[in-house]
């Protein structure tokens, strides 16, 4: 069967997405240890948003998100060493250990956050795309959120905004369907979050977020349009997580039918079943990117668990700029 995307870009998808499965997969087995404190969100089920996204832009082009973020903090290039240290609250964190799981960071890598704050994230995002278009680079801001957060008010004054100023950025609405716990059809007449786009006359699409194929499409063309200068584009990108809203949610309020449903979808095996039947890659080399993986994720459990707890006087670090809180001293 013929395809347009190489057995590369397959084995790159199928790779990345199973370590982002078993990162997360092996950070709610720590959280049940309680070697993992706080709030947890995991990223199980949505991996191809992540695989997609990252095949249909370029290294220097910044991601941001919402407190789910582990997954796109991986694929964007920050460590799985790094990430889980930061889950253990260790110093060697990518937040040195200040930040948990729902403040994951890393410039050089171009991975903005991580953020607590409902949505607080929509408005950031465009700001660092407003960076980008003043310093006239030809860089792209992703900007990460849920179905939850499209009911704020910072959705609205920031999609003004970035369409006035033609922004490059490109809203991506990760809908989940459930936001904390609350179906989309309970919070608002519209169902299909992209026709939110059409208020502003911004360009907007419905994407199946299962497959990091439709994925790459619908986010390449979005890139190549703020690149072009056309500005800022919608994409709701029907996805869904098997896990609850977090490690303390038991996900009552979804029936056992439509998990099986979403999971006869898992991208994660779907790619693997693409992989064997059109490029034929036998099971040999799918073990060895199970190895792979495997190593990583326990490497990145040891290296968080012999990592050290931050200093005392890492407590204001970071906080405040110091130059400005002169009182403040080491």
């Amino acid at each position: 069967m013929a395809t347009k995307f190489s057995k590369e870009t397959y084995l790159y998808w199928y790779e990345l997405m199973l370590l982002l499965r078993r990162f997360e997969e092996k950070a709610g087995q720590m959280y049940g240890m309680q070697k993992i404190r706080g709030f947890c969100h995991l990223y199980i089920g949505q991996e191809a948003i992540a695989a997609g996204c990252m095949t249909a832009t370029n290294p220097d082009d910044i991601f941001i998100t919402a407190y789910r973020d582990h997954g796109l903090a991986i694929a964007k290039g920050v460590s799985a060493k790094s990430c889980m240290a930061e889950l253990f609250a260790k110093a060697t964190g990518c937040s040195k250990g200040k930040g948990g799981s729902m403040h994951f960071f890393g410039v050089k890598e171009k991975f903005f956050g991580g953020h607590g704050i409902v949505g607080a994230q929509i408005g950031t995002g465009a700001g660092l795309a407003f960076a980008e278009q003043y310093k006239g680079t030809d860089n792209v801001v992703l900007c990460f959120f849920g179905d939850g957060a499209a009911r704020q008010g910072m959705l609205h004054e920031t999609f003004n905004m970035a369409m006035l100023w033609k922004l490059p950025v490109i809203f991506i609405c990760e809908n989940n369907n459930y936001a904390m716990g609350t179906s989309v059809k309970r919070t608002s007449n519209v169902m299909d979050i992209y026709k939110l786009a059409d208020a502003y006359e911004m360009p907007g699409d419905q994407v199946d977020g299962m497959q990091p194929e439709t994925i790459h499409d619908a986010v390449a063309r979005a890139v190549k349009r703020a690149r072009e200068k056309g500005g800022p584009t919608l994409l709701e990108i029907k996805t869904y997580r098997y896990k609850g809203h977090s490690m303390s949610d038991p996900a009552k309020y979804r029936s056992k039918e439509e998990m099986e449903e979403y999971k006869l979808k898992d991208p994660v095996e779907t790619t693997l079943e693409k992989l064997k039947k059109n490029f034929g890659v036998s099971e040999e080399e799918i073990e060895k990117i199970n190895d792979r993986v495997k190593t990583e994720v326990e490497e990145s459990v040891k290296f968080a668990e012999e990592s050290p707890l931050p200093d005392d006087d890492e407590l204001l670090k970071d906080v405040y700029a110091q130059e400005d809180y002169p009182f403040i001293t080491d």
